[in-house]
């Protein structure tokens, strides 16, 4: 299993890289196709998918790398046990949060697979919205490999910066 998420990983990186390129490149084709009197309406649509997709799929790239902001002030004066349950609470209360996200955002999907795009009148607005169930889904499963590693490490020290 830690193979397939690893491969995962690597897999979100180059779609999430590829997304955002191509993003840049329709929005800039669209500026000159508007520019030569031939706007590029469907251009934007896209692109906003695009951007959508890349959000969701590059915060699991963070989450897997430990990316994402965090104050550790308070957590590093704390005994290495406390810190240790604290961690483990962290990451339950994270699950709990994403699953939900996951549950709200199939929701929102099914509700707005009615609503299409302005400039792409037969594109359902779902691919938008299914980006934050499958993205929160992805960190999900990254979460649980995040506490199983915590548990099996159990308290460690806190680390000393020079």
């Amino acid at each position: 299993m830690r193979s397939f998420h690893h491969h995962l990983g690597r897999a979100e990186a180059v779609i999430a890289g590829s997304f955002l390129v191509l993003m840049v490149v329709l929005i800039f084709a669209g500026g000159v196709g508007r520019l030569m009197g031939y706007p590029l309406n469907w251009s934007g649509d896209i692109a906003t998918a695009l951007f959508a997709w890349a959000c969701f799929l590059s915060a699991d790239i963070a989450w897997r790398h430990n990316a994402l902001m965090s104050v550790d002030l308070l957590v590093d004066r704390l005994a290495p046990s406390a810190r240790h349950l604290l961690g483990i609470a962290k990451h339950l209360i994270v699950l709990a949060f994403l699953g939900f996200i996951v549950v709200a955002g199939l929701w929102l999907a099914w509700i707005s697979r009615n609503r299409t795009f302005q400039g792409l009148p037969n594109v359902s607005y779902s691919i938008v919205t299914l980006s934050l169930p499958i993205g929160c889904a992805l960190m999900f499963l990254t979460s649980v490999f995040k506490l199983v590693d915590h548990v099996k490490a159990g308290p460690q020290p806190a680390a000393v910066e020079p």
